[in-house]
């Protein structure tokens, strides 16, 4: 009587095996769905990525233009403008500097960003380059700081805002960890119309002694492009759970359970 049990509640319900198997497919299609999805979306990064690099690279090494005016101000961003090659011509006023610490390739110091008044009025803050911490003072910088008219090339980049990583500005305490433009002009006493909400990293002072600071032309330039590894990983992935799943549906047996399989393992 408890065989003729068994055998009724068995056949009421689907093999396990077949059970296991379905949900096995299932299971493995949804993942290969996923991982092919991935694997898909990193080749569009990659794309993207790639048009992104070739874009800056053109930008960085155009002739230099002149900076966008107060109207356009609203539409600048990273996507259009950043690393754009600009040209500006008026005056720094040394008087209103801020230091910003920096880690360079020169090791660590500070960035000396002078806010830079222009003939129309707007006042542009200019990165004019790293300075080691004995030379923060403008009479240790080993040359003088550039009087009257100037002329001034160099990259246009978007503010930095709030500070570093884990670290927040502190304007009252003398203390800048990004280049923060609104909060640096602010601090300055500038007049929040007239600032451009970007700076520019100035290039590097011709014929410049290397014992004269500020060292300008120190933009460092790098998008990581990984996107490629990290497709070909989600895709081989998406291969390895295709191929599990073939094993194991080419080897486990299939159709009704016998009684004396559960008591294998």
């Amino acid at each position: 009587m408890p065989e003729e049990r068994s055998g009724t509640a068995a056949a009421g319900r689907p093999p396990r095996r077949t059970l296991f198997l379905s949900v096995l497919a299932v299971s493995a299609a949804l993942l290969m769905v996923l991982l092919l999805g991935l694997g898909s979306w990193q080749v569009q990064r990659l794309f993207w990525k790639r048009e992104l690099i070739a874009r800056v690279d053109a930008r960085v090494h155009a002739p230099a233009v002149p900076p966008p005016p107060a109207a356009q101000w609203p539409q600048v961003n990273a996507a259009t403008h950043e690393y754009l090659r600009v040209r500006l011509q008026g005056r720094y006023l040394h008087d209103k500097e801020a230091l910003v610490q920096a880690t360079t390739a020169l090791g660590g110091g500070f960035w000396v960003i002078t806010p830079f008044a222009q003939h129309d009025g707007a006042i542009v803050l200019v990165n004019r380059g790293f300075v080691p911490p004995a030379a923060r003072e403008n009479g240790q910088r080993g040359m003088p700081a550039p009087e009257g008219e100037q002329r001034v090339e160099g990259l246009l980049r978007i503010s930095e805002p709030k500070g570093g990583f884990l670290r927040s500005n502190d304007a009252a305490g003398e203390r800048w960890f990004s280049r923060d433009v609104p909060a640096i002009a602010a601090a300055r006493g500038l007049p929040a119309a007239q600032v451009a909400p970007y700076f520019v990293d100035a290039d590097d002072t011709p014929a410049r002694a290397s014992n004269a600071w500020p060292a300008g032309g120190m933009t460092v330039i790098r998008f990581p492009d990984n996107h490629l590894v990290y497709a070909i990983t989600w895709y081989a992935l998406a291969l390895m759970v295709l191929a599990g799943a073939v094993y194991v549906w080419r080897h486990e047996p299939r159709g009704p359970r016998r009684p004396e399989d559960d008591d294998l393992p």
